[in-house]
């Protein structure tokens, strides 16, 4: 017989552990929920969402009810647990249900506070808490048209956003001086409060409500002052208490929750807690994300997997409120030994201040532009000491971009999604172990992204990194813009936008500085739209193309210098030899595209190793022209028709170092038997007895696509000026982020055999191409040995180590 799991909640946090116990042993336990609401398990922070009419009900529920059948849980629904006899093992149900337990888990959630004032039990006083609660507000909102919301948190202004969309004239009336007051320091909410009331919300603050007036419906409020406001329907959002009762009468030990030791036990033999009915050690949680690590550490200890202590969790707020960004996390109060880093940019309407005790970040206040959240974040919870970080940048590293949140290269520890607590490990593991191919299906099985969403460029990133071209690129550029690719290039056209910062203010994209997604796309279709004029963002860049090196899974890098068309010679092997020697080099290898590769560098020694070893870069890591594979040709082979190496070293040297919307890749094989793959190449050359064959559109990967023949020419020349135009309008008409193959089909095939096979369009094609790279062709890494200033800041070289041209 499988031991009876009982679980009293079924809400996030409870649902939550129960997801993590059938991941680890699905079999060990017959599982039971007993529920106090009509519905399935739901997302509660999308509750707000559901007011503003963003989403409906359907799309919250996170676990429908064929998910319970599924996994054999029996569901107890509307029917809340009213006892339970602790020494009998036995929970009774408001309907007078009798059920057995061997393990039980209360995961009971809170109740919103709600003022003990005269005339809080009036029709129209409602809290924000449930489904039922959104439905009541919305069917007021059908009806009335004055609305007054009491506290002015998180969810408050939440709720004051919803209840304006819908229709109704709202004020928000606070105790404290400032919105926010727990999570934002004066100035910061201030400057929520300005940027709201020019939304047309209204605030009344240092306002404390004694009365609820009217008779059987509310019909307004009284103040502690004698004064009074006229209303319609009150919101109360001022907090929340944990929900201990029924665990006080069972004989649990409660103070302002139940309290629990690391392990989630209570102090009753097989009984558990966690959620925000808990308390540990000193401190309740009204936030998702330590509510879900709780659950993972009593997963553990229910399935007899050595489980890691709970310590507790650093928690943050990120709210977006119709435009209005902030972030906040940790200890954000001026006590005793707390210092702090501030900036204000008045002019844009940032605001950045972090809170500082014996070296390591305590607090964080991000109003405006949050994008360094995260870092941030995971910074404080790291404990990162911060001596060697510039103060006058915020904590960020010499040379580092402002808002650098490459997910890339984080460690997999860090935190990618806050709401959900899920690291970027997790969501890795999620994609490596269960195949998860798109931003949904990992949000299925993490959590991440399916709370305030803010964090789903970042998973696509993590999904693009893992599998490639394996990720079908969207349409539209990020969850920054409902405006497609042809739609923002069209207006970077007819605006003449020549920054990214341009873009993203004269097309009003929600994140005023452009999200890890959006900001290397808008950079790739300025440098293509305004060659001349547009300055390269190099902050823009993801990782790989900033650094010039492909970021290793262990965070060191690879050195893979070009050689053109496949070929080298012995001093070429002899000078990579001694680098790899000198700087202890763990593997060299020949890459796929016929190179020798050095992996495993360490990030300082990068510019000493190119500068030693004197070749230009292949560009192994960039969204670019990559190298040409070729075979050795009728100079050597039997059966070769044509010097296919020799045309593979021009074609390299005619288009080396060109940007374009993904990589590209050239094969050219000597004759029909293709030994270098030639047809699933974004550009292939089959050499023939009388000329060339140019195949176009092929893409190796986890989706093989098989390139189509394109044309037959006679000679090296035409193969080169056919490539260039191709490359040309792959980067004028290509999404940013999609091989050619998937952009053949969108474009259609005969539609591009159209372009190339007009001769005057494929020599104006050229013409652009030639325009737009004639002073961005060059080999990055000479830049690099050759400016002291990047080495120090990009590579965290000290000046003493420094390398040069001339050393």
């Amino acid at each position: 017989m499988k031991e009876q799991l009982v679980l009293i909640g079924n809400g996030m946090a409870g649902v939550r552990l129960v997801e993590e116990i059938l991941e680890r042993d699905p079999e060990r336990y017959a599982i039971t929920i007993i529920g106090k609401e009509c519905y399935p398990n739901y997302n509660r922070i999308m509750l707000s969402n559901v007011l503003q009419n963003k989403m409906t009900v359907d799309e919250i529920i996170t676990n429908p009810y064929t998910w319970y059948e599924e996994n054999n849980i029996t569901l107890i629904n509307e029917d809340p647990a009213v006892g339970v006899d602790a020494a009998k093992k036995l929970i009774t149900t408001e309907k007078g249900l009798k059920v057995p337990y061997d393990k039980l888990v209360f995961a009971t959630g809170s109740h919103p506070f709600i003022l003990p004032i005269p005339g809080s039990q009036k029709d129209g006083v409602v809290a924000f808490r449930t489904i039922d609660d959104t439905a009541e507000m919305m069917e007021a909102a059908g009806k009335h048209k004055r609305a007054v919301v009491i506290g002015g948190g998180l969810l408050g202004l939440e709720a004051a956003k919803g209840l304006q969309l819908q229709g109704m004239d709202v004020t928000v009336v606070h105790l404290a001086k400032w919105l926010m007051e727990t999570q934002l320091d004066e100035r910061a909410g201030k400057m929520l409060q300005k940027d709201l009331e020019a939304q047309g919300l209204k605030f009344l603050l240092e306002h404390a409500t004694t009365e609820i007036l009217g008779e059987a419906r509310v019909t307004g409020l009284r103040f502690k002052d004698g004064s009074t406001i006229e209303t319609d329907l009150v919101v109360m959002s001022i907090g929340i208490r944990p929900a201990a009762e029924l665990a006080r009468e069972a004989g649990l030990e409660v103070n302002r929750g139940i309290v629990v030791n690391d392990f989630m036990e209570t102090n009753l033999p097989e009984i558990y807690a966690i959620g925000e009915c808990v308390e540990h050690d000193g401190k309740t949680y009204g936030l998702v994300a330590p509510l879900f690590e709780q659950g993972k550490v009593l997963a553990d200890a229910l399935t007899g997997i050595e489980a890691k202590p709970y310590q507790g969790s650093k928690t943050f707020t990120s709210l977006k409120v119709s435009g209005c960004d902030l972030y906040s996390a940790g200890n954000i109060m001026d006590t005793d030994g707390l210092q702090s880093i501030e900036a204000y940019d008045g002019v844009n309407g940032n605001y950045k201040k972090v809170f500082i005790k014996d070296n390591r970040i305590e607090g964080i206040v991000l109003y405006g532009e949050t994008s360094d959240g995260n870092r941030y974040y995971n910074m404080m919870k790291k404990g990162q000491e911060i001596a060697d970080l510039q103060s006058i940048a915020i904590l960020q590293a010499a040379g580092e971009e402002a808002g650098s949140d490459d997910v890339v290269a984080w460690d997999d520890e860090e935190t990618v999604c806050g709401c959900n607590g899920v690291t970027k490990g997790d969501i890795i593991r999620g994609i490596r172990e269960k195949g998860l191919t798109n931003v949904a299906e990992v949000g299925k099985v993490t959590k991440a992204g399916t709370s305030c969403g803010k964090c789903k460029p970042q998973v696509q990133t993590l999904l693009e990194h893992e599998l490639g071209e394996g990720v079908t690129a969207s349409t539209g550029i990020c969850s920054c813009t409902d405006l497609n690719r042809d739609q923002v290039m069209t207006q970077i056209y007819a605006k003449h936008l020549t920054t990214s910062a341009d873009v993203f203010k004269e097309l009003h994209f929600a994140n005023p500085e452009g999200c890890a997604k959006c900001r290397p796309a808008v950079n790739f279709y300025l440098n293509v739209a305004f060659p001349t004029e547009h300055k390269d963002e190099r902050q823009s860049r993801y990782v790989n193309e900033r650094m010039h090196a492909n970021i290793q899974k262990d965070g060191t890098f690879s050195v893979i210098p070009r050689m053109r068309g496949g070929q080298t010679n012995p001093q070429q092997l002899l000078q990579i030899a001694k680098v790899a020697e000198k700087y202890n080099v763990p593997l060299v290898k020949v890459t796929g595209s016929q190179r020798i590769g050095l992996y495993g560098v360490k990030k300082q020694d990068l510019p000493a190793i190119w500068k030693e070893l004197d070749m230009v870069s292949s560009q192994a890591y960039a969204k670019a022209f990559r190298s040409v594979k070729t075979c050795v040709g009728k100079n050597f082979c039997r059966f070769g028709t044509q010097d296919s190496m020799g045309l593979g070293i021009k074609l390299e040297e005619r288009f080396e170092f060109i940007d374009t919307p993904h990589k590209f890749k050239v094969g050219v094989s000597a004759c029909p038997r293709s030994c270098v793959e030639s047809g699933v190449k974004d550009f292939g050359i089959i050499c023939v007895e009388n000329g060339y064959q140019i195949y176009i559109g092929g893409n190796g990967g986890t989706e093989v696509k098989e390139a189509q023949l394109l044309t037959t020419v006679e000679t090296e020349a035409e193969v080169i000026e056919y490539c260039g135009a191709l490359l040309q309008y792959y980067r004028e008409t290509g999404i940013y982020a999609e091989r050619t193959a998937p952009w053949m089909e969108r474009l259609g095939f005969e539609a591009v055999k159209h372009i190339l096979s007009d001769a005057s369009k494929r020599k104006d094609l050229i013409e652009a191409l030639d325009v737009a790279t004639a002073a961005k062709r060059k080999d990055p890494w000479h830049e690099v040995v050759g400016d002291r200033d990047i080495q120090e800041k990009l590579y965290s070289i000290d000046r003493r180590e420094l390398v040069t041209v001339g050393d």
